[in-house]
C-alpha cells in the first residue's frame, strides 16, 4: 500500500513527489508580484533561455526521478523579463521540446498559466543549441542575456553539452548576463569542458565568484517526504565548489545574488526576486549603452 512519503510512479516508469512532498514543496499560486516597470526596454534585443530536452534522471538507488525544467523557477522570471520588455528565445540541446515538472505547475496562478499558452509552442519546438552556435553566436546577434532555469533536469544534458560552454563563453566575452537559478547553476559547469575554452583559459570561468544556489544538503534531505525516489547520483553545488566557486547560501529560503554579470537564486522562493533584480539589470544594462 502507498504511503503519503511514497514517490509516484507515472506511466513511463519514472517517479513523480509523494503527495506529502508536492503539499510542502508546491504551490497551485506563485509569489509573482505582477511589478510594473518604468519605461521598458523597446529594442530588439532577447533573451536566450537554455533548457533541458531530459526528463529521467537515474537516482543513485536505479530509480528514475520525473523532472525537467521547474515551471516556478522558469516562468516567473519570464513574467518579469517580458514585463521589462525583453523577448524569450527557447533554446535546447537538440531542438527536442522542453521538459517541465508538469506535477509543479502552479495551476491556479493566471500569469502563469496564462504566459504557458503563449510560449506553448516554443516550449514543444525550441530552437537547437548547435544552431544558435553556428549562426547566432557573433557580435552582432540581439541578445541581452543567457538564461539558465531551474529544476533538477537542468542537471541532465547541460553541464556536459560543449555548445552550452561555448554559448557561456561567448556571453562572458560579450558582457552579457547570464541568470540562473536553483539547480540551473550546474548547466554552468559545461564552462570547463575543454572543446567550449579557447587556448589561453586555463581556469574556470566562474572561479571566484559568489553564487547562490539550491543546496545539496537540501537535496539529500529530500527522499525522507519522498520528493525524490532515491538520494542524488552526483552533486552540482560540491562539483562547482571544486572549481573555486563560493556557494552563499546554506537553505532555500529565496536567497538571490548578482557577482559582477552573473545573477543566480536559489529555488521556487527566490523565483519573483530573481525576476525583479534580472529584468532591473538587464534594463540598466541596456540604458547605459
Amino acid at each position: 500500500m502507498r504511503t503519503p512519503v511514497s514517490p509516484q510512479l507515472e506511466d513511463d516508469g519514472t517517479y513523480r513527489p509523494s503527495s506529502l512532498a508536492l503539499r510542502l514543496a508546491t504551490e497551485k499560486v506563485t509569489n509573482y508580484d505582477s511589478h510594473v516597470y518604468d519605461d521598458p526596454y523597446q529594442g530588439d534585443q532577447k533573451i536566450l533561455m537554455i533548457c533541458t530536452e531530459e526528463k529521467a534522471m537515474t537516482m543513485a538507488n536505479g530509480k528514475r526521478f520525473s523532472t525537467g525544467n521547474h515551471p516556478v523557477e522558469m516562468m516567473v522570471p519570464m513574467l518579469h523579463l517580458r514585463a521589462a520588455g525583453f523577448d524569450i528565445e527557447i533554446a535546447t540541446p537538440t531542438g527536442a521540446g522542453v521538459q517541465i515538472e508538469m506535477w509543479a505547475m502552479p495551476t491556479e496562478d493566471r500569469a502563469v498559466m496564462d504566459l504557458y499558452a503563449e510560449f506553448k509552442d516554443q516550449f514543444e519546438n525550441p530552437r537547437a543549441l548547435a544552431d544558435f552556435v553556428a549562426n547566432s553566436m557573433n557580435d552582432t546577434s540581439p541578445y541581452a542575456a543567457v538564461y539558465l532555469p531551474g529544476g533538477h533536469g537542468a542537471m541532465l544534458g547541460l553541464p556536459d553539452n560543449v555548445d552550452v560552454g561555448k554559448i557561456l563563453h561567448w556571453a562572458h566575452e560579450r558582457d552579457l548576463y547570464t541568470l540562473s537559478l536553483c539547480h540551473g547553476p550546474a548547466a554552468l559547469l559545461a564552462a570547463n569542458l575543454a572543446e567550449a575554452k579557447s587556448q589561453s583559459d586555463d581556469d574556470f570561468l566562474y572561479q571566484g565568484y559568489d553564487m547562490a544556489v539550491f543546496p545539496d544538503s537540501v537535496d539529500k534531505q529530500t527522499p525522507m517526504i519522498g520528493y525524490m525516489p532515491g538520494h542524488m547520483p552526483w552533486k552540482f553545488g560540491e562539483r562547482l565548489t571544486k572549481l573555486g566557486v563560493n556557494i552563499i547560501n546554506k537553505k532555500s529560503n529565496g536567497t538571490t545574488h548578482i557577482d559582477r554579470r552573473l545573477i543566480t537564486g536559489d529555488g521556487p522562493k527566490a523565483a519573483n526576486a530573481f525576476g525583479r533584480l534580472a529584468a532591473d539589470a538587464l534594463l540598466k544594462q541596456v540604458r547605459d549603452s
